[in-house]
């Protein structure tokens, strides 16, 4: 049986452990390569959410009570559930989102990865013994926080949905899914449907698509304790503002404008090697995409030139039907903002080294030379296949340009000398940081997050989910009744 047939997922949200009709009603999943409609989805309004964040708080409370190992037993069987399901999960995934084949591969090799390593949270260490004054054990224990609200983006809906859904569950804590719209089934009916087949106990995950008042409406439920938010950074903002409006943790992982340096004494054709992955990959729609190139003034030319070569030479089309290394734009709304930035940094004296055209969502992987430091490409995140080049003339001009941004999530440096470029690293304020790679990486055991307006807090490894999910209890016991002065 394959995971998503013979069962009446489509039109649905799922609540309370079942799939049933949401007050949103229902809408159209559409794929970005042809137009064709895929299915349809139902869609929550807020007294779903109000429901639904009710009977997490009761399902949460059996679900923390369980054994350790039986909620690991759960996180690896979900892990293997990505394996059995591979072929038809990245049909989905290349037909929903728009993404290659290998980018489909690659998140589900994450999604399952991510299951495991948060299969090894449950029977973490869960406090520690703690020096006291007085004559009294004295104890700091992690708890669960109780509901999560997890909102998820439309670009990598499988890994920026299982990130936060795993290790939240695996930590004791009920989970409300609100994925995209635009790719809600390989952004939340898969993950709800292999979280049901792994056993996971009803209400515990629960998956309610929507837009604007269904994410608002989860930060205010008062049951809900800690929000997970992957998107842009003005929405993020809104976010936060509003969790700190309720009393709650949000953990925001936001936009970003990565740069990557090409020093001096680099490979140039090793260099141009990364950039496939760096700026082109699942069409530059990644938060980590690199977004500037400071490239040394003695290869610079060289390195455009055969940067604009590769580009010009990439395939562009419908994933599901040829081989190709780009697919399409998610929608109209996305491909005429990346357009209206390549273009008005064009009229800005930026040089068109290559593409800067599309076909219906097809947009041609660009690359950008000469880039105007004050041009929209350069300042803002494009989101797009867009590599914009810029000449430095010295290290302390590279490392002074790489930190003039709001952004600050990942950082790639090309040397080698790889002591120099990690000197150069501690020089410029971000998240992330890869010597002789690019700035697109992903591992589950990693902790990831930015800083400035790419966001706030880390996902990723024990430390990381363990203190993004939990809250720390400190427990005192005396074999005595303490005595007071008065």
């Amino acid at each position: 049986m394959t995971l998503l047939e013979g069962v009446a997922w489509e039109g649905k949200v799922f609540k309370g452990g079942a799939w049933i009709d949401g007050g949103g009603g229902t809408y159209a999943v559409v794929e970005p390569a042809t137009g064709n409609e895929l299915g349809t989805m139902g869609q929550a309004d807020a007294e779903d959410v109000a429901e639904a964040g009710s009977s997490a708080a009761q399902a949460q409370k059996e679900w923390a009570a369980l054994p350790h190992t039986a909620r690991a037993a759960v996180l690896r069987r979900a892990g293997d559930l990505w394996a059995e399901h591979a072929d038809e999960i990245r049909d989905w995934n290349v037909r929903e989102v728009g993404a290659i084949p290998p980018m489909a591969d690659f998140a589900l090799h994450v999604a399952a990865e991510e299951c495991y390593q948060a299969a090894s949270l449950p029977g973490q260490p869960i406090g520690q013994v703690l020096p006291s004054e007085q004559p009294r054990l004295s104890m700091a224990r992690q708890l669960p926080a109780g509901v999560v609200a997890v909102i998820s983006p439309f670009n990598v809906p499988i890994i920026l949905g299982i990130r936060s859904v795993a290790p939240a569950l695996a930590l004791g804590n009920a989970v409300l899914l609100k994925p995209d719209p635009r790719t809600a089934v390989t952004g939340g009916t898969v993950l709800a449907r292999i979280f049901e087949e792994a056993g996971l106990p009803a209400g515990v995950l629960q998956m309610l698509p929507g837009g604007k008042d269904v994410g608002e409406a989860m930060v205010a439920d008062p049951h809900v304790r800690v929000i997970s938010f992957t998107g842009s950074t003005a929405v993020g903002r809104s976010i936060g503002e509003l969790a700190g409006r309720h009393l709650k943790r949000a953990h925001l992982e936001l936009g970003g404008n990565s740069a990557l340096l090409i020093l001096d004494d680099a490979d140039v054709e090793k260099a141009v090697g990364l950039t496939g992955w760096a700026s082109f990959l699942n069409q530059g729609q990644i938060c980590m995409t690199t977004g500037r190139y400071f490239v040394a003034d003695g290869i610079y030319d060289d390195f455009v030139d055969q940067l604009a070569a590769k580009a010009d030479h990439l395939p562009v089309g419908d994933p599901a039907t040829e081989q190709v290394a780009l697919g399409p734009i998610i929608d109209e709304r996305s491909r005429d903002k990346i357009h209206g930035l390549v273009t008005g940094s064009v009229d800005q004296g930026a040089r068109l080294a290559a593409g800067g055209e599309y076909d219906r969502l097809f947009y041609r992987p660009t690359v950008l030379a000469e880039v105007p430091l004050t041009s929209p490409v350069f300042t803002e995140e494009v989101f797009g296949p867009v590599a914009p080049v810029t000449r430095v003339s010295s290290l302390e001009e590279a490392v002074r340009l790489a930190s003039e941004s709001d952004y600050g999530l990942s950082l790639g440096i090309v040397t080698r000398d790889v002591m120099r470029g990690l000197a150069l690293a501690e020089q410029i304020p971000t998240g992330i940081v890869h010597i002789n790679d690019q700035t697109v990486n992903d591992e589950a055991n990693a902790p990831f997050g930015g800083i400035g307006a790419s966001g706030l807090g880390r996902l990723g490894g024990a430390t990381a989910n363990i203190e993004a999910f939990t809250e720390t209890r400190w427990i005192t016991m005396r074999g005595e009744p303490a005595s007071y002065p008065f």
